[in-house]
């Protein structure tokens, strides 16, 4: 498929994995849109020629202006991927319900919000392709991450739903599954995580927690971004795309068990990485 007629927006496009995704889309020749709320972060995208805009997800104004911005330059885009996201870990008990309600602002509410926006062009032009990153944290969960794996289930299911409803249409939906990728994820849910449970019933299970996600997270022990920028090159290059692609470290294992030997094992295994 030729890729430089094509134009593709990515979200949370400043750090991580949505700059490494960026990056290899400007390589295969595409428009690239990189939006993020950091947009002096995004230097680098820019000099090698995407175009970058600030937008906040849970923005509705933002979402509107970056829109009508495509809509002025380029009618619409070929290809959405819904990268933005964050992981709130804390004791389900422990954690307000604003702050629970902003991570599905973001990891749902504000995705839904853009892919909305963007539906009718790839209607009117009878294809498009919608890629949500997603995680292995939709079909599996761990101690203290209630908040974010119910944000990541919801979008497994939201995704499903869709992909069924643009069919008629021409439009693909795919969902990708990471695992444990080199990024800024676990140092950054920690700090909150602590700090929430620091002083009430879980604290002894809260540094637990972040005891096992340092020694999992160790410099060089994780996927490379690079394993999940390939997926999405395989989605984005196929014309008949997968509905799930799944890579990067734990990943099929931890699904695997949860899957065929059920809840009480998996139970007893994610408990036994916090004792």
């Amino acid at each position: 498929m030729k890729q430089s007629s094509r134009v593709v927006l990515v979200t949370g496009a400043s750090s991580g994995m949505g700059k490494a995704f960026a990056l290899a889309l400007l390589g295969e020749g595409m428009v690239v849109y990189a939006v993020a709320r950091r947009v002096d972060q995004m230097t680098e995208l820019r000099r090698l020629g995407a175009i970058t805009l600030a937008m906040d997800i849970t923005s509705e104004q933002d979402v509107e202006r970056v829109v009508a911005h495509i809509k002025s330059q380029h009618g619409t885009v070929d290809v959405l991927l819904n990268n933005a996201g964050f992981g709130l870990y804390g004791a389900m008990e422990d954690t307000l319900i604003d702050d629970a309600r902003y991570q599905f602002e973001v990891n749902l509410f504000g995705l839904a919000r853009l892919t909305q926006a963007l539906l009718p062009g790839m209607r009117s032009q009878g294809k498009g392709l919608i890629i949500n990153i997603s995680s292995m944290g939709g079909k599996v969960y761990t101690p203290l991450g209630s908040w974010y794996h119910a944000t990541k289930h919801a979008l497994e299911g939201w995704s499903d739903c869709l992909r069924l409803e643009l069919r008629q249409f021409g439009i693909n939906v795919v969902l990708i599954e990471p695992g444990a990728i080199d990024t800024e994820f676990g140092a950054v849910m920690l700090e909150p995580m602590l700090r929430r449970s620091e002083n009430g019933a879980y604290h002894a299970m809260a540094q637990k927690v972040a005891s096992a996600t340092r020694q999992s997270y160790k410099p060089g022990s994780l996927s490379k971004p690079q394993v999940i920028v390939d997926l999405v090159l395989k989605a984005v290059r196929s014309a008949h795309p997968k509905t799930r692609y799944v890579g990067g470290k734990y990943a099929r294992p931890l699904m695997t068990i949860r899957k065929w030997l059920g809840d009480r094992i998996y139970d007893k295994l994610m408990i036994a990485m916090v004792r």
